[in-house]
Protein backbone atom coordinates (compact mmCIF):
# COMPACT_ATOMS: atom_id res chain seq x y z
CA UNK A 1 0.00 0.00 0.00
CA UNK A 2 2.73 2.54 0.76
CA UNK A 3 4.30 1.97 -2.64
CA UNK A 4 1.33 2.50 -4.56
CA UNK A 5 0.74 5.94 -2.34
CA UNK A 6 3.82 6.70 -3.01
CA UNK A 7 3.45 6.19 -6.58
CA UNK A 8 0.39 7.64 -7.07
CA UNK A 9 1.89 11.24 -5.30
CA UNK A 10 4.26 11.08 -7.81
CA UNK A 11 3.12 9.58 -10.72
CA UNK A 12 -0.60 10.54 -11.35
CA UNK A 13 -1.98 13.73 -12.28
CA UNK A 14 -4.21 16.23 -9.83
CA UNK A 15 -7.44 16.82 -10.52
CA UNK A 16 -9.03 19.81 -8.63
CA UNK A 17 -12.12 19.43 -6.09
CA UNK A 18 -15.52 21.25 -7.25
CA UNK A 19 -16.00 23.95 -4.14
CA UNK A 20 -19.77 24.23 -3.17
CA UNK A 21 -21.87 27.09 -4.05
CA UNK A 22 -22.34 28.16 -0.76
CA UNK A 23 -19.36 30.87 0.71
CA UNK A 24 -18.38 28.54 3.64
CA UNK A 25 -15.06 29.45 5.47
CA UNK A 26 -12.75 26.36 4.81
CA UNK A 27 -10.01 25.13 6.73
CA UNK A 28 -7.62 26.97 4.91
CA UNK A 29 -9.10 30.40 5.38
CA UNK A 30 -9.51 30.41 9.13
CA UNK A 31 -5.80 29.09 9.26
CA UNK A 32 -4.31 31.36 6.02
CA UNK A 33 -1.31 32.18 6.66
CA UNK A 34 -0.12 29.38 9.25
CA UNK A 35 1.17 26.31 9.92
CA UNK A 36 -1.70 23.91 10.28
CA UNK A 37 -0.65 20.40 12.19
CA UNK A 38 -2.03 17.47 10.23
CA UNK A 39 -3.16 14.26 11.15
CA UNK A 40 -4.69 11.00 9.31
CA UNK A 41 -7.96 11.92 9.22
CA UNK A 42 -7.21 15.51 8.48
CA UNK A 43 -5.22 14.23 5.17
CA UNK A 44 -8.03 11.63 4.08
CA UNK A 45 -10.65 14.57 4.57
CA UNK A 46 -8.57 17.40 3.24
CA UNK A 47 -5.78 15.84 0.85
CA UNK A 48 -6.85 12.37 -0.53
CA UNK A 49 -8.68 9.45 0.80
CA UNK A 50 -6.38 6.65 -0.01
CA UNK A 51 -8.67 4.58 2.35
CA UNK A 52 -11.66 4.35 0.19
CA UNK A 53 -9.63 1.51 -2.44
CA UNK A 54 -9.38 4.65 -5.49
CA UNK A 55 -6.58 4.34 -7.01
CA UNK A 56 -7.23 7.50 -8.92
CA UNK A 57 -5.67 10.03 -7.44
CA UNK A 58 -7.87 13.28 -7.03
CA UNK A 59 -6.56 16.21 -4.76
CA UNK A 60 -9.29 17.32 -2.40
CA UNK A 61 -7.77 20.60 -1.92
CA UNK A 62 -9.20 24.01 -2.76
CA UNK A 63 -5.38 25.83 -2.86
CA UNK A 64 -2.53 24.03 -3.69
CA UNK A 65 -0.36 22.72 -0.56
CA UNK A 66 2.53 21.79 1.36
CA UNK A 67 3.12 19.15 3.42
CA UNK A 68 6.26 18.85 5.67
CA UNK A 69 6.57 15.54 7.15
CA UNK A 70 8.91 16.00 10.23
CA UNK A 71 9.76 14.75 13.81
CA UNK A 72 10.95 17.14 16.89
CA UNK A 73 13.86 15.05 17.31
CA UNK A 74 15.43 15.91 14.16
CA UNK A 75 17.54 18.60 13.15
CA UNK A 76 17.60 19.30 9.89
CA UNK A 77 13.33 19.22 10.15
CA UNK A 78 14.03 22.13 13.07
CA UNK A 79 16.13 24.30 10.60
CA UNK A 80 13.37 24.17 7.89
CA UNK A 81 10.50 24.44 10.46
CA UNK A 82 10.85 28.18 10.50
CA UNK A 83 11.11 28.55 6.84
CA UNK A 84 8.24 26.84 6.26
CA UNK A 85 6.10 29.27 8.69
CA UNK A 86 7.31 32.14 6.88
CA UNK A 87 6.27 30.99 3.31
CA UNK A 88 3.08 29.83 4.91
CA UNK A 89 2.78 33.83 6.08
CA UNK A 90 4.15 34.86 2.66
CA UNK A 91 2.33 32.98 0.51
CA UNK A 92 -0.80 32.91 2.80
CA UNK A 93 -3.80 33.89 0.40
CA UNK A 94 -1.86 31.14 -2.45
CA UNK A 95 -1.06 28.38 -0.40
CA UNK A 96 -1.65 26.08 2.19
CA UNK A 97 0.96 24.64 4.72
CA UNK A 98 0.12 21.38 6.73
CA UNK A 99 3.04 19.76 8.74
CA UNK A 100 2.70 15.90 10.03
CA UNK A 101 4.78 14.51 13.14
CA UNK A 102 6.19 11.38 12.03
CA UNK A 103 6.27 9.87 15.67
CA UNK A 104 2.85 10.79 16.44
CA UNK A 105 1.37 10.07 13.11
CA UNK A 106 3.21 6.81 11.91
CA UNK A 107 0.49 5.28 10.55
CA UNK A 108 0.07 8.10 7.82
CA UNK A 109 3.85 8.34 7.64
CA UNK A 110 4.28 4.76 6.51
CA UNK A 111 1.17 5.10 4.69
CA UNK A 112 3.03 7.97 2.48
CA UNK A 113 5.69 5.78 2.54
CA UNK A 114 8.08 8.40 4.82
CA UNK A 115 11.59 7.23 4.87
CA UNK A 116 13.91 10.31 5.41
CA UNK A 117 13.38 13.41 7.18
CA UNK A 118 12.31 15.77 6.72
CA UNK A 119 9.98 15.21 3.84
CA UNK A 120 8.41 17.63 2.23
CA UNK A 121 5.55 17.28 -0.50
CA UNK A 122 4.74 20.34 -2.64
CA UNK A 123 0.77 19.25 -4.06
CA UNK A 124 -0.56 21.22 -7.01
CA UNK A 125 -3.88 21.43 -7.76
CA UNK A 126 -3.21 19.84 -11.14
CA UNK A 127 -0.13 17.83 -12.42
CA UNK A 128 1.96 15.67 -10.33
CA UNK A 129 3.30 16.15 -6.88
CA UNK A 130 7.04 17.38 -6.14
CA UNK A 131 8.85 16.18 -3.01
CA UNK A 132 12.08 17.60 -1.16
CA UNK A 133 13.88 14.53 0.67
CA UNK A 134 16.50 16.53 3.33
CA UNK A 135 16.91 19.94 4.38
CA UNK A 136 16.89 22.88 1.75
CA UNK A 137 17.04 26.89 1.80
CA UNK A 138 14.56 29.59 1.88
CA UNK A 139 15.22 30.05 -1.77
CA UNK A 140 14.81 26.08 -3.08
CA UNK A 141 11.36 26.20 -1.37
CA UNK A 142 10.13 29.59 -2.43
CA UNK A 143 11.32 28.62 -6.19
CA UNK A 144 9.18 25.08 -5.38
CA UNK A 145 6.95 26.98 -4.76
CA UNK A 146 6.41 29.53 -7.77
CA UNK A 147 7.15 26.46 -10.44
CA UNK A 148 4.87 23.58 -8.99
CA UNK A 149 2.33 24.90 -7.13
CA UNK A 150 2.01 28.67 -8.64
CA UNK A 151 2.43 28.12 -11.76
CA UNK A 152 -0.44 28.12 -13.97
Amino acid sequence: MKKAITCLLLAAGLTGHLSAQIPVQSQSDKNSGKVIRMDKQMFLDNIFDYTSGSTDWKYKGEKPAVIDFYATWCGPCRMVAPLLKSLAKEYQDQIIVYKVDTDKQKELSADMGIQSLPTIIFIPKTGQPQIIVGAANKATFRKAIEEVLLKE
